[in-house]
């Protein structure tokens, strides 16, 4: 209930009609004082979004003491003390991306940092936390092996030669080596090139990145990860129906659940996933500024929990025998990832004619 005071007034700001009550009987206005403080506008926000009135807190607690619980629930018709999952999956997923993007930073810097060195395998960051001997037969052999000269590097000198080994030259995802559209579009109208429809536009597509970029690989690295990040909410979103599907097929016999009982089920399991994974988040920052060993260990543990929760979910929602449910497990764990490789490749190249 609002905290604003109730109007003394029985028609109805929002209608006409006249309020008998608190609410009115025809379009559902709460009948109270039009005039609010900032409280009242943040409180009534976060009622909106998270039913902010016990609502969401049941709600997470059943999520995670009772898998396939609230799906149950919602199945057979008990729903009103609970907050509705499409609601509560629009709310988490947008928290969820939201903490994630702005943690997760591509820049050309942290490329260049990751490449690898030829020699030893080592990264940027190793290397020059090399003390000054060990330093400077590292760099040594790197000129011994590169321009036959035993004298080593300074740092600086070294850093350029790190920027140069970054991924540079010619982009290529075809097994052509065209130099200009004209030179490409000339071979396809004389009739040396017979190439199909898709192959065309890849090649195309390869000779715009080449032109566009040039030699700067590094960039090209960070704009087509950031595109293929930010792609991440809507393949996830993508994947939900299949889920959904999947699920659909192994209980295919159990003519009780609908398509749309699956999608419930499948919408609660996504819910738990994000939250775990903005624990995971959670620890990472802690390690980051305590470098606590044991962080790891305890998100191997929750990223196993997930997996374990869904089998969980899957035995009390479906009902079915302990063997039977481990067994469509497994099962639903292959299909599953099968699609969920299918939509990354796509999402691959759309991210890259993005571009």
């Amino acid at each position: 209930m609002s905290r604003l005071r109730r109007r003394p007034e029985k028609n109805c700001l929002n209608c006409g009609a006249e309020v008998l009550g608190r609410y009115c009987q025809r379009c559902g206005q709460e009948n109270v004082d039009t005039r609010e403080s900032v409280w009242d506008l943040v409180s009534h926000f976060f009622k909106d979004i998270t039913h902010f009135d016990g609502k969401f807190f049941s709600t997470i607690k059943y999520l995670f003491t009772k898998p396939g619980f609230l799906s149950t629930e919602y199945m057979i018709g008990r729903r009103a003390s609970y907050v509705n999952p499409v609601r509560m999956y629009i709310f988490t997923s947008a928290f969820f991306f939201l903490i994630f993007f702005s943690l997760i930073k591509v820049d050309k810097e942290s490329i260049l940092k990751t490449a690898k060195v030829k020699m030893n395998d080592k990264t940027f960051d190793e290397i020059v936390a090399l003390d000054s001997l060990a330093f400077d037969a590292f760099t040594r052999n790197i000129n011994m092996v590169d321009k036959k000269d035993s004298l080593p590097m300074s740092r600086k000198e070294f850093k350029r030669y790190f920027d140069s080994m970054a991924p540079k030259g010619f982009i290529s995802f075809t097994n052509s080596n065209y130099h200009s559209k004209e030179e490409y579009d000339s071979l396809l109208k004389t009739g040396a090139v017979k190439d199909g429809w898709i192959k065309r536009k890849m090649v195309n597509k390869q000779l715009d990145l080449n032109e566009k970029y040039g030699n700067e690989g590094g960039t090209f690295v960070k704009d087509y990860v950031n595109i293929l990040l930010h792609s991440l909410p809507q393949m996830l979103f993508v994947l939900l129906p299949f889920f959904a599907l999947i699920l659909k097929l192994l209980y295919i016999r159990r003519k009780e659940y609908y398509y749309v009982n699956h999608g419930i089920f499948s919408i609660h399991f996504y819910i738990f996933s994000f939250i775990v994974m903005l624990f995971i988040f959670g620890l990472n920052m802690v390690n980051a500024q305590l470098n606590w060993a044991g962080s790891g260990y305890i998100e191997s543990i929750m990223v196993v929990g997930i997996l374990f929760y869904l089998y969980k979910a899957m035995r009390k929602f479906y009902g079915q025998r302990r063997a039977k449910t481990i067994l469509k497990f497994l099962i639903f764990c292959f299909m599953i990832f099968f699609v969920l490789l299918l939509l990354s490749l796509f999402f691959v190249f759309y991210s890259l004619f993005k571009l």
